[in-house]
């Protein structure tokens, strides 16, 4: 960054503090945040509590301003030299700088630290929301009954101590009058003894009592402290709900208006046109969090160490720079674009192709029906979005286990890798295979039915694309589907995703946890890569919109040659292109082979690099890779929608068939789960009613199998729980994880039509 805003940091090191609050998880402490290269380096106070880093112009805005909160669980930490601190999560970026080194590693202790606790705490919640009741009443009559019987056990202490202090007043006068008796000597001594313990009696009685007395003043302290901090928790909450319960309802409003209004032309004069295809920018006041400190982060932040340089013939001037993005102009060559133009690509092999059977291309139109989110809404923040029972409104008529089917859309591009014989090719082709599965996510913000435990999907197009692949769903909390390709076409592919999501109010992120594994059978080319992060904006207000942010890193574990793939996040003050993706593929030396470049929602390219030299330093003192290469050549590109694709939930031309109705599948197949049929049929009042009994009937079988298992237990044996029926778990070899993998049968039962073992779940 700028020399005014290092030696700004340097001049406050002495007051640039960190402070942990004793017995808690509080870190608080001064910290310079990079605002604008107007004003550098800013001097702020930054309090971490409760997993969430939050930052105030000073500490007296601790009481009225937060002016951001970024979510640790979800946050990437990086450190760039001796003090400074990058935070990066959902879109949202924080340059932090600290006073001194020692500083720095105080502030990175505590995030971390803070982190794991966060996930460990997402991780602990209960796994059944849908039984929940709204918290704020049982939460109040709680509190309330505790602190009633907690003033009963009090009284009953202050009544036991005045009849131990009566009793034990008349106890010590009765002995002494025994004593004042004219008894024999033996007796004396006795009465004597006795006078003695009840002299002990008295004085830890006398101890206890002033026990009793301290802990009686110290517990009403507490009384009063927690009611003053409920009170200001319930005025809090009540302050909040009423604020975006005005913001939905003007959002309903405006709603309204524009259907209403006459005309809704899409290019009027006054209303600049949108690119098909590409989704509506993000307002420019919704993307600051500062009001008055709005923070501008410079372009280059966000774009790869390295710098491409296209290689051309004499009679071209030669490019002084290009990015990425910029390199794509030239036509692409040798991996030719007629391989991936439409759907109908198939194994050039010189065989006849096969006749297909004629697929369905459209579903029933999507009704318009108004919904009251904020009813809906307000009770989920900070719960996990498959424990929250939604109706059918923010749903697809597609399953989770169906969108996962969805990564095959473009199979061909493995088709083509198993051809390869350069391990290098192959891995450019699998990395835009990665970045394709995206490509549907675009404008599919709708939620996709959480699969019942126990539930499969099969797709077979053999006949017509040479694989066949088949999901299950194989535990429900944490909820984890594993899924399983065989290709004829030389390759194999298997993974177990497990979604981890939270809804946060603005925002919902949505983290797929778990590896792909990918195998080519001629080769042996063995490939591992893990999703990145996706995140849907504007949840409560405005148009939503998903963004792709994170990096994937794709290991050949036979050759150990890499592509580390970087998905830039969304950013409104940046000039470079939306959605933009870049990667480079390099061998087990590390050398770089080839840059790849793209979007991923709409193609791929990858230019062989020729030449690489060291550049000069970027804006961040960082010395940059040159690479010289070739013209790009386009890997792959998206396929255009369906017509009337917006009416139709966005369906890609796959996507319309994954719901579509085949004889001789399981009895446990998403393609018969009734209320999913009944949504895409347009009845979602009788879905809706569908869902919750499916989703009751669920509850019951898990309470039986927890009873169960309690009884087995107790008579001291064993109980094996739920197994899924087509996957085992095992420990994979190369990675050390245990997973669930194909163990074998279904389409052995689909050909004989045996489905008696499949549970009943619909």
């Amino acid at each position: 960054m700028s020399d005014p805003g290092k030696s700004s940091a340097s001049s406050a090191t002495n007051t640039n503090t960190a402070t942990p609050a004793p017995g808690s998880d509080t870190y608080k402490g001064w910290l310079f945040k990079w605002t604008n290269y107007l004003k550098g380096y800013q001097r702020r106070w930054f309090v971490l509590s409760n997993g969430l880093l939050s930052y105030y112009r000073t500490q007296a805005e601790m009481a009225h301003t937060c002016r951001g909160t970024i979510n640790l669980a979800t946050a990437h930490i990086d450190t760039e030299d001796a003090c400074n601190i990058v935070l990066s999560s959902g879109g949202r970026t924080y340059h932090l700088k600290a006073g001194t080194e020692v500083e720095r590693q105080r502030w990175v202790t505590a995030l971390e630290l803070a982190k794991a606790k966060a996930i460990r705490m997402m991780n602990d919640q209960s796994d059944d929301s849908g039984e929940e009741e709204p918290t704020s009443r049982s939460d109040r009559s709680e509190l309330q009954g505790a602190l009633k019987t907690l003033a009963s056990k009090l009284d009953d202490l202050s009544t036991c101590n005045e009849l131990i202090a009566k009793h034990g007043a008349a106890l010590q006068r009765s002995l002494s009058e025994l004593e004042t008796l004219r008894v024999p000597l033996e007796g004396s001594e006795k009465i004597k003894a006795v006078n003695e313990r009840a002299t002990l009696f008295r004085i830890t009685s006398n101890a206890m009592i002033n026990a009793c007395r301290d802990f009686l003043e110290l517990a009403e302290s507490h009384s009063r402290r927690w009611q003053r901090v409920l009170q200001h928790e319930r005025e809090q909450r009540t302050h909040l709900e009423e604020t975006i319960e005005q913001l939905a309802k003007q959002h309903n409003s405006l709603e309204r208006a524009w259907r209403e209004a006459p005309t809704h032309s899409t290019n009027t004069p006054d209303t600049p046109s949108t690119h098909t295809g590409v989704s509506e920018r993000p307002r420019k006041e919704e993307a600051s969090d500062e009001d008055e400190d709005t923070e501008y982060f410079d372009a280059m932040e966000d774009s790869p160490a390295f710098i491409t340089v296209t290689a051309t013939d004499p009679s071209q001037h030669r490019r002084s720079q290009s990015n990425l993005s910029g390199a794509s102009g030239g036509q692409p060559s040798e991996w030719n674009l007629e391989d991936h133009s439409s759907p109908s690509y198939n194994d050039l092999s010189g065989k006849e192709v096969q006749p297909r059977r004629k697929r369905r291309s459209r579903i029933p139109d999507k009704p318009n029906y108004s919904l009251n989110l904020w009813s809906i809404m307000k009770n989920c923040i900070g719960k996990e979005l498959s424990k929250i029972p939604m109706p059918v409104n923010f749903n697809e008529p597609l399953s989770m286990l169906q969108r996962l089917t969805e990564d095959l859309e473009y199979s061909e591009l493995l088709d083509k890798a198993a051809r390869c014989e350069n391990s290098l090719e192959q891995m450019c082709l699998v990395a835009a295979f990665s970045v394709s599965s995206y490509s549907t996510t675009v404008h599919r913000t709708a939620k996709p039915f959480n699969p019942l435990l126990g539930e499969t999907y099969e797709l077979d197009r053999l006949e017509e694309f040479g694989y066949r692949s088949l999901c299950e769903q194989v535990s429900h909390h944490p909820p984890a589907a594993a899924h399983h390709v065989m290709s004829q076409r030389g390759w194999s592919l298997w993974q177990e995703i497990t979604i981890a999501s939270k809804f946060r109010g603005k925002y919902l992120s949505i983290m797929p946890l778990g590896a792909i594994h990918l195998r080519f059978h001629a080769s042996g080319n063995h490939y591992v890569w893990r999703k990145v992060t996706s995140t849907v904006h504007n949840i409560i207000v405005g148009k939503l919109w998903i963004d792709q942010s994170g990096d994937i890193d794709i290991v050949n574990h036979r050759t150990k040659e890499t592509c580390q793939l970087k998905f830039s996040p969304y950013s409104y003050f940046s000039r470079e292109v939306p959605r933009k993706v870049t990667g480079v593929v390099g061998d087990s030396e590390g050398q770089a082979h080839y840059i790849l470049s793209g979007t991923w929602d709409e193609r791929m390219e990858s230019a062989k690099i020729v030449q690489s030299s060291r550049g000069s330093s970027g804006a961040e003192g960082k010395q940059k890779t040159v690479y010289q290469t070739l013209s790009p050549r386009l890997l792959w590109k998206k396929y255009p929608l369906p017509e009337n694709a917006e009416n139709m939930y966005f369906f890609s031309s796959l996507a319309l068939t994954l719901n579509e109705e085949e004889a001789g599948v399981s009895l446990t197949d998403s393609r018969l789960r009734p209320d999913q049929r009944l949504m895409e049929e347009g009845q979602w009042d009788e879905a809706n009613s569908e869902k919750q009994r499916l989703e009751e009937k669920q509850r019951a079988v898990r309470r039986r199998r927890e009873t169960e298992a309690s009884d087995a237990m107790d008579e001291g044996r064993e109980y094996e729980g739920y197994q899924p029926l087509w996957f085992h778990q095992r420990t994979d070899p190369l990675t050390g994880e245990t997973s669930f993998v194909y163990k074998g049968g279904y389409w052995e039962a689909k050909e004989k039509q045996d489905w008696s073992m499949c549970p009943d779940i619909f």
